[in-house]
């Protein structure tokens, strides 16, 4: 049986509230990517998510951003040290291992999701941190991402790299993501996504923002827990997925 894995973003509280429906998010998905404090989280969303991951058999990933609570890590930092980078992202690692979590995999978010497929210092920096992390773990960790920069800079530590798809963003003609604010940036209806997800599956394509198909070789699908109807939206995925003989599994 042909088979994905669906990941979300969860555990992004923010003072205190959470951003997503984690526990009906957690019952869908086969991997769960929690923010570690830099741009959500706290010590209480670390340790319920590790919980809820365990209580529902879903793989934890790290989902570390730049320090960035005020705009929920989505400013640029392009000229940030890669030394404090490196150190950043290591304290979030830290956060969610000392919280319990068996780190199976660790995906950048928002700003510098972006950066580390664009910039040779910062994909660096984070592939660093994330070897630094597996040498503790005494196993590797793959880094999941877009590719370009994050999975030269994985190779070159000898950290593995896992393409993923995002069933409720709108792609651009390059392979890159509609930028928030634009239109067609976001994807609300639940039957779209869902018929989007079995082609990417089948076929590896996904539609462009102008029309085009674009190819995709993606072992995990993303949606993401704060988009407005991601419940239904991961539901219908996961009917979609289930009709069409495709399992639900992570790849960790």
């Amino acid at each position: 049986m042909t088979g994905i894995d669906l990941n979300a973003d969860l555990g992004e509280t923010v003072d205190g509230v959470s951003t997503a429906d984690d526990e009906a998010m957690f019952a869908l998905i086969s991997s769960a990517s929690i923010a570690c404090g830099g741009h959500a989280g706290d010590a209480v969303s670390l340790r319920v998510s590790v919980e809820r991951a365990a209580r529902f058999g879903v793989a934890v990933g790290a989902h570390p951003s730049y320090a960035d609570r005020a705009d929920f890590g989505r400013t640029p930092h392009d000229d940030m040290d890669p030394g404090m980078l490196r150190a950043e992202v290591a304290r979030q690692l830290d956060a969610l291992a000392g919280a319990g979590a068996d780190i199976r995999y660790v995906k950048p978010h928002g700003a510098l999701y972006h950066a580390v497929s664009a910039l040779p210092e910062q994909a660096a920096a984070v592939a660093a941190a994330v070897a630094d992390l597996a040498e503790k773990a005494g196993r590797s960790i793959p880094i999941l991402g877009l590719g370009g920069e994050i999975e030269r800079a994985a190779a070159v530590v000898g950290l593995g790299f896992v393409c993923e798809a995002f069933l409720d963003r709108g792609y651009l003609p390059d392979g890159g993501l509609v930028p928030r604010g634009r239109p067609g940036a976001l994807l609300d209806d639940a039957d779209v996504v869902a018929a989007r997800a079995v082609r990417l599956v089948r076929d590896g394509v996904v539609d462009a923002a102008d029309g085009s198909d674009l190819t995709v070789d993606a072992l995990s699908l993303c949606v993401h827990g704060d988009s407005p109807g991601a419940v239904a939206m991961a539901r219908a995925v996961r009917a979609a997925l289930d009709a069409a003989g495709i399992a639900v599994r992570a790849p960790w």
